[in-house]
C-alpha cells in the first residue's frame, strides 16, 4: 500500500500527519493527491462521506501554496459553518509544520467585522459558506485576483440547501486560470450542470461507484403504524445499550418535538436544527462528541460536516425528501473502517420508497421486526452483568466498609445476593416491559378495520377536490399540483383517493388554512378546469358507513379511531441507555444536569 510519502508530499506535511495518526491514504487521497499535484486539469471527484475528502484536496494544495505570498490563494465552499470549520481545523493541522501558511474559516452568525480584519491581515486559505464568501466578495474584501484553487466541498448538498445562486456568482467572479477541484457524494443533475458550465474537461475521478452507500454500513428497516413511530424509536434505542447515534428528521419543529421528548423520557438526546444559536449548537456538538450524549436528533442540514467517527447507529426517524440526502446520511456512521448500521422507520406506505434508494445505494434493506419487550430486557440485563463483570474495584477505599457489609449481608448465599442485586436494579425496568404490545405492522394492516379501510392518522386533515380521473388526475399529478402551491416545505401528503369527478387527499393538519388560502389565492387551474379544495371530515366507522360530509358519503368505507394508546405512550421510565428514575447517571457517566440544554 502506497504512503503518504511515496504521493510526493513534503517532510513537514508528512510530519504533522504522523502527529494526527494519519498512516495509509485513503482510495479518494491515493487517486487525488497525485492528480491535483501534478496537473493543472480542473477535477470532479466523486467521494462518500467520511473517506477522507479533506486531505484529498488540502494536502496537494498545501504542497503547491505560496507561503511568502499573504494573498489569498484558495477558496473552499462548504454548505455549512460546521464543516467549513471542520476543513479549516483539519487544514490547520495539516499545515502546523509549514510557516506563514494561514487558513481562516467564514460563516454567517459570526463577526464579519472580525473576519474582515483577519483577510486583511493576510489569509492564503478561506473556507466559507456560500453565503459569507458572496457577502464578502461583494463589500470587496475578499480579493480573488490570485486564486489559483476554487475547491466545492459537498457540492450536491450546497444546491439541495438552495446556494445555487451563490455558487454560480463565485464560480462567475474568480479568475479563469485556476484549477476547480468538485468533490461530492452523489452527482444529481444541477452537479453535473455546474461541471460542465464552469468547468474545462474536467478529468473524473471516483472512490467507489457514484451515489453508492459505504460497504461499511448496513441497512434496516422497521414498518409501524405512524402512532407507533417514537415508541418504535425508543425500542431502538433500548434494544442497543451502547447505542451512540444521530436521528435525522425533516423539520426543525420535528426535530426538536422528538429530542424533547426523549429527554423528558430520560434520554441522553439533545437537537441540532438552524434554530439554535451558534453558541447552543456549538454546546450540543461538545456535549456529543464528549459522549455526554448518546442521541443527537437533527436535521440534514445541521447534522453536515460533523466530525463524529464513533457512531454505531444513523436512524431515519423518517425518510429524506431528496433520495440522494439517504447517502449523507448513513454516511455519518461506518466510518474509519468501522461498521455501522443505517436505519429506517417507515410505515406501510412508505415503505415504497425504499426501492430507488437501494438502486442508488446498490445494497437492499433487510426488514426487521420491532424489538419485543423481552428482547429489551435481555440486552440490558446482559449489558448489566458484564459492567459489574468488568468494573475495577477500589480496594483502598472500600475496605473499611467490607465489615460492616459483610456483616447486614451475613445469610445470604451466592445465588440470593445475584439475584436481589439484578432485581435492585431491574425490577421497574422489567415491569415497563412487561406485557409490552407488538409495534410492527404486519403486512402493513396495523392501523386498519376489519374490511381493510384504514383507520384515521390523527395528525392529518381530509380535504375534497372537484377533479378526478375524468380530469386525467392521478396520484402522482396531484401530489405535484399541491407541491406548485408551496403550502410549507416538505409538506407531509397522506391518503389519497382518486375518483371520477372528484377526490380526496390527506396533509398535515398543521398546515389546514395554508391550504384552503393557497389554493384560494392562486386561482389553480388544472386541465381547463378552476380547481376548488374544500376541508371535509374524516369518514368515520359505523354501521352502514354512514359520514358526517356528503362529499365523502360518495367514495364510500369507514375509519374508526384505535382504542389502544399503550403502543403510543409507552411510559417515561428508560432502560440504560436513558436514566432510571432513581439514578442521576448517565450510561455514558454524565451527570443529570449535563443532559439539558444549557441554551
Amino acid at each position: 500500500m502506497s504512503t503518504f510519502k511515496e504521493l510526493g508530499l513534503n517532510k513537514n506535511i508528512i510530519k504533522a500527519l504522523t502527529d494526527l495518526g494519519y498512516e495509509n491514504p485513503t482510495e479518494i487521497q491515493l487517486k487525488a493527491i497525485p492528480q491535483v499535484l501534478s496537473s493543472s486539469e480542473d477535477l470532479k471527484a466523486f467521494a462518500q462521506t467520511g473517506t477522507g475528502k479533506t486531505a484529498a484536496f488540502s494536502l496537494p494544495i498545501l504542497e503547491q501554496i505560496d507561503a511568502e505570498s499573504k494573498d489569498t490563494q484558495v477558496v473552499i465552499l462548504s454548505p455549512t459553518r460546521e464543516l467549513a470549520l471542520q476543513i479549516a481545523n483539519n487544514i490547520e493541522e495539516f499545515s502546523k509544520y509549514l510557516d506563514g501558511v494561514k487558513t481562516l474559516a467564514v460563516y454567517g452568525g459570526a463577526s464579519i467585522e472580525d473576519q474582515i480584519k483577519k483577510l486583511k491581515r493576510g489569509v492564503q486559505i478561506v473556507v466559507g459558506t456560500p453565503g459569507r464568501t458572496v457577502d464578502l466578495i461583494n463589500r470587496k474584501q475578499l480579493k480573488l485576483n490570485n486564486i489559483k484553487w476554487l475547491v466545492l466541498d459537498e457540492a450536491d448538498e450546497m444546491l439541495n440547501m438552495g446556494f445555487k445562486d451563490e455558487l454560480d456568482k463565485v464560480l462567475a467572479v474568480t479568475p479563469k486560470e485556476k484549477q476547480t477541484l468538485l468533490f461530492s457524494a452523489t452527482f444529481p443533475q444541477e452537479v453535473e450542470r455546474i461541471a460542465k458550465n464552469y468547468m474545462y474537461k474536467p478529468v473524473e475521478l471516483s472512490a467507489g461507484t457514484k451515489n453508492k452507500g459505504s460497504d461499511q454500513v448496513s441497512h434496516q428497516y422497521y414498518v409501524v403504524s405512524e402512532r407507533n413511530r417514537y415508541a418504535a424509536l425508543k425500542r431502538i434505542a433500548d434494544v442497543n445499550p451502547d447505542i451512540y447515534s444521530i436521528i435525522f428528521c425533516r423539520t426543525r419543529r420535528e426535530t426538536q418535538e422528538i429530542a424533547d421528548k426523549l429527554i423528558k423520557d430520560g434520554y441522553n438526546a439533545d437537537a441540532l436544527h438552524g434554530d439554535l444559536s451558534q453558541a447552543q449548537r456549538d454546546s450540543v456538538m461538545e456535549k456529543f462528541r464528549k459522549k455526554h450524549l448518546q442521541l443527537l436528533v437533527a436535521t440534514d442540514v445541521a447534522a453536515r460536516g460533523l466530525d463524529v467517527n464513533d457512531l454505531t447507529h444513523v436512524i431515519n426517524h423518517k425518510l429524506p425528501d431528496q433520495i440522494e440526502s439517504y447517502t449523507h446520511r448513513s454516511g455519518r456512521t461506518g466510518r474509519a473502517g468501522k461498521e455501522g448500521i443505517s436505519i429506517a422507520i417507515v410505515t406501510g406506505r412508505e415503505k415504497g420508497k425504499l426501492h430507488p434508494i437501494e438502486r442508488i445505494i446498490g445494497k437492499k434493506f433487510v426488514k426487521t421486526p420491532v424489538p419485543t419487550g423481552k428482547e429489551i430486557c435481555q440486552n440490558q440485563l446482559f449489558k448489566l452483568i458484564d459492567k459489574v463483570h468488568d468494573i475495577e474495584i477500589n480496594e483502598t477505599e472500600i475496605n473499611d466498609f467490607l465489615p460492616s457489609i459483610y456483616e447486614k449481608l451475613e445469610g445470604l448465599n451466592r445465588e440470593e445476593l445475584i439475584k436481589r442485586f439484578v432485581s435492585l436494579e431491574f425490577n421497574t425496568f422489567l415491569s415497563y416491559y412487561e406485557n409490552a404490545p407488538d409495534l410492527n405492522d404486519s403486512e402493513h394492516m396495523r392501523g386498519v378495520d376489519s374490511r381493510g379501510k384504514r383507520r384515521d392518522d390523527e395528525n392529518m386533515s381530509r380535504f375534497f377536490i372537484n377533479i378526478g380521473r375524468k380530469d386525467r388526475l392521478n396520484p402522482a399529478r396531484l401530489i405535484g399540483l399541491i407541491n406548485d402551491q408551496q403550502i410549507a416545505k416538505n409538506i407531509e401528503i397522506g391518503q389519497i383517493e382518486i375518483l371520477d369527478t372528484f377526490s380526496f387527499f390527506e396533509l398535515d393538519k398543521n398546515y389546514q388554512d395554508e391550504t384552503i388560502s393557497a389554493f384560494q389565492q392562486n386561482d389553480v387551474e388544472f386541465e381547463g378546469r378552476s380547481v376548488n379544495v374544500e376541508k371535509t371530515e374524516k369518514k368515520r366507522s359505523g354501521r352502514g358507513g354512514k359520514s358526517r360530509n356528503s362529499n365523502d358519503s360518495r367514495s364510500g368505507g369507514g375509519r374508526r379511531r384505535s382504542k389502544d394508546r399503550k403502543a403510543n405512550n409507552e411510559g417515561n421510565f428508560s432502560g440504560f441507555g436513558r436514566k432510571k428514575p432513581s439514578s442521576n447517571k448517565s450510561a455514558f457517566g454524565g451527570s443529570k444536569s449535563s443532559r439539558r440544554r444549557k441554551g
